[in-house]
């Protein structure tokens, strides 16, 4: 600060020096000072100045990166819709934005101090200057009035005493007013009395006794000057009259008088009784009360004093945050011609009551918070102030809602930091809206609440979820190529372009990879069609997988297993595989003796069906016979047998249709022909050694391959029969489901589901069921009961 006042009076002397030959602007007048206690930076600057004079670089001074200012949007945080000081956001540059006046923004104050707010986002940061407004000598002291008029009485002794109205000075500081001059006489002098904030007061002292008879008036000058320099001056005419003998004034019953009153104490309210006594008699003993005249005129307006009583009176607000003492001059004066007066000082002091709630302003707010900011992330910057002092002033914040915020207090009093405190999950809760308390220590306390609406934004950071996991379809063999056959469905709990999800099929090297090939999906709504039909037979289960990924970045994904059953439907014809012609019709001729007897086997039909279970189980019927009483067929084997011996007078040929269906809903069916000879046993057999001769050299040469592959059969016949009772017998469980062939075939291949369940063995059937089996009552028509002995199909007859 010495250096400052050294820069100053250096102005001065070159003031001096050009003997005012033009006026001096005050520009860049600047002290850069750093504040220990609050880290700011303190500028000084003169009132006056022009618009645009520079106060001071912040960025330099900051240490801040200037390229980064506009971008950061630096700027000075004011409730004022026309400041004082702007910044630079090019050069961080302090400018002063219109001429000032120190006397409009600080009046009185000895030192006139601005504290601005800077700040910077992203991050925040928050800068305070103070900015000092030095005063000029702008303002000449002028007194209330032109002229004033005392009384005195002509008794007065020398060294009485007149308190004069004081001039005033707006301009602060030495050049407010400084001294008071007047004008040279013989009975009076001038004392000034120093009353520090309200200034220096003349008082007129009666140095000589009056004479009336020799002079009835005085009339004096009186001359107040600043401390400039040159002094700026004002003047007032003093018109002394002086009247007759009075003799004794009036005298106070204190010395002191003080008092306590409450700041907002209603009109009307009595706060102080002053009383005074009056030697005399007469109307020059009888004494009213008054405001000295030193009285300032913002006082007047606010006590009121009763000149008969003394009672000072409260007349408008009392308010402690605007002055919390008040020093009122009260004159006692009796009713003399010639007055005689005397002032007392009243001290009231203001009680503060905690009539101010505090007020919450937030000076920087970020609406929209990421769910996966790290906690202490700031939010909002907020300021509390409150009025009232003391306990009434002391201001407590806190937040109403149970939220994953905290506020934090900073380093400045009553500043906070509204920060994150725990993790966020928008998910969760995508907002929220907390309610800001601010409460002071007052009795009772007041309290005020400011509410701030936070959104908290997405991140990707939930993967793609499916409904179901495996999903499991079943679909009909023959299906329409390109027809949706089934769809998956997944959901985000994200949202936006986080939560928009698209399908697509992995494809790996498996075994499924040629069906998947046939197999596509619908990006956008996991629609999934086949390209291909598909064919039970070919192909009867398989199983891919889906992947679902969002459209976050980086995208997140998850997959799902896919397992499709194909449905096996009747289409598939009963194949004839005996009796068959060289030219690939069903015909056959079988030729038997006529002596055979009753259940002689005439032939067997074998057949085939593709399909399974119903569609794939065959029956067989005789469509056309000649004789109905000579051939009967089994139903379930395809066996043709004699019903009965052959006569006479049978016909030597007969002729069988043989009708094959199996059993689907819309049955399917295949025909056979067998025509039957009836020959003498002689010709029979005869027939037999010619076909047996024309084979036998075949027969030879086969016979030895046939041995080797029939033993070659059995022995891994024999070895797969022990590992399936080996894996039925390792079960761990009651409940055993086998899909069984069965294992021997006798020309009509038979289809045959088994499992065991407790202590019963079941079979799904396929064209034909074995005599000794049950069918269990409810059950499918097809669900049979098995013995625990294995029968084949010869073993049925």
């Amino acid at each position: 600060m010495n250096e400052y006042w050294r820069y100053r009076g250096l102005i001065m002397e070159q003031r001096n020096e050009k003997r005012m030959e033009r006026r001096c602007l005050f520009g860049c007048v600047v002290v850069l000072l750093w504040s220990v206690a609050w880290a700011q930076i303190r500028y000084s600057v003169s009132e006056e100045v022009n618009e645009g004079t520079v106060v001071g670089n912040i960025a330099k001074d900051l240490g801040l990166d200037k390229s980064t200012l506009k971008d950061r949007k630096y700027r000075i945080v004011s409730s004022n819709a026309d400041p004082l000081f702007h910044v630079n956001q090019n050069d961080g540059v302090l400018y002063v934005s219109r001429k000032i006046d120190r006397e409009e923004v600080c009046a009185q104050s000895s030192t006139c101090l601005i504290n601005l707010k800077t700040v910077l986002e992203n991050p925040l940061e928050v800068h305070y200057v103070a900015v000092e407004l030095l005063d000029i000598n702008d303002h000449s002291p002028s007194f209330p009035e032109i002229e004033e008029k005392l009384d005195i009485s002509e008794s007065v002794l020398p060294g009485a005493r007149i308190q004069l109205r004081a001039a005033r000075d707006p301009d602060s500081g030495q050049f407010s007013v400084q001294q008071y001059k007047l004008n040279p006489n013989d009975h009076f002098r001038l004392e000034v009395k120093d009353k520090g904030d309200d200034g220096k007061i003349p008082i007129l002292v009666v140095q000589k006794s009056l004479d009336r008879e020799t002079a009835e008036s005085h009339t004096l000058t009186l001359t107040a000057l600043d401390g400039g320099k040159p002094p700026k001056s004002g003047e007032m005419n003093i018109l002394v009259k002086v009247l007759d003998v009075n003799d004794n004034v009036p005298v106070f019953s204190k010395d002191v008088y003080s008092v306590m009153l409450n700041e907002n104490a209603p009109v009307g309210t009595t706060v102080i009784q002053v009383n005074a006594t009056d030697s005399d008699e007469g109307v020059n003993g009888e004494v009213v009360y008054s405001f000295s005249n030193s009285v300032n005129q913002r006082l007047l307006g606010i006590f009121d004093i009763n000149p008969s009583t003394g009672e000072i009176i409260v007349k408008g607000l009392i308010d402690y945050e605007h002055k919390d003492k008040y020093e009122i001059e009260i004159k006692a004066s009796d009713k003399a011609l010639a007055p005689l007066a005397t002032e007392k000082s009243v001290i009231v002091k203001i009680v503060d009551l905690n009539d101010n709630a505090p007020e919450i302003d937030v000076t920087s707010f970020s609406s929209f918070i990421s769910e996966d900011s790290r906690l202490g992330t700031t939010v909002a910057l907020i300021s509390v102030t409150d009025l009232d002092s003391g306990l009434n002033g002391k201001v407590m914040c806190s937040i109403a809602e149970d939220v994953p915020f905290a506020l934090s207090p900073s380093l400045q009093e009553k500043i906070y930091s509204l920060v994150t405190k725990s993790p966020l999950d928008r998910e969760k809760q995508s907002q929220y809206d907390m309610t800001i308390v601010a409460k002071d220590a007052g009795q009772p306390p007041l309290s005020s609440q400011k509410t701030i609406h936070v959104v908290v934004s997405d991140v990707n950071d939930n993967s793609p979820e499916f409904s179901l996991s495996p999903y499991s379809f079943y679909i009909t063999e023959g299906n329409d190529p390109g027809a949706s056959v089934f769809s998956v469905k997944a959901f985000d709990c994200d949202e936006n372009e986080n939560a928009r999800i698209s399908y697509h099929i992995f494809r790996d090297g498996n075994d499924d990879r040629k069906v998947t090939s046939f197999l596509n999906i619908n990006s956008e709504n996991g629609q999934i069609s086949a390209l291909k039909s598909f064919d039970f037979e070919t192909v009867k289960t398989f199983q891919f997988q889906v992947v679902a990924s969002d459209s976050g970045s980086p995208s997140l994904s998850s997959n799902v297993t896919v397992n499709v059953f194909i449905l096996d439907q009747n289409d598939n014809a009963p194949v004839i595989l005996y009796p068959v012609s060289s030219n690939g019709s069903a015909e056959g001729v079988e030729e038997i003796p006529r002596n055979v007897n009753a259940g002689h086997l005439v032939t067997k039909v074998r057949a085939y069906d593709a399909d399974i279970g119903y569609n794939g189980w065959l029956l067989f019927s005789l469509q056309e016979l000649t004789d109905h009483s000579l051939f009967g067929l089994d139903r379930y084997t395809g066996q043709v047998r004699t019903l009965r011996s052959f006569t006479e007078t049978d016909e030597a040929q007969h002729k069988l249709v043989i009708l094959v269906k199996d059993n689907g809903n819309v049955s399917l069916s295949a025909t056979a022909t067998v025509l039957v000879k009836v020959v003498e046993p002689k010709e029979a057999f005869a027939a037999s050694d010619v076909k047996s001769s024309a084979k036998h050299d075949e027969d030879n040469n086969v016979t030895f391959y046939l041995m080797i592959t029939l033993g070659s059969v059995s022995v891994l016949f024999l070895i797969s029969i022990i590992v399936l009772i080996a894996m039925q017998c390792s079960k761990s469980t009651d409940y055993t489901s086998k899909y069984l062939q069965e294992p021997n075939y006798d020309g009509t291949l038979c289809h045959s589901i088994q499992y065991r369940s407790g202590d019963k063995r079941y079979m799904l059937v396929g064209p034909r069921m074995s005599i000794g089996s049950t069918i269990v009552p409810g059950s499918h028509a097809n669900t049979l009961v098995l013995p625990d002995r294995r029968r084949t199909c010869d073993e049925v007859r």
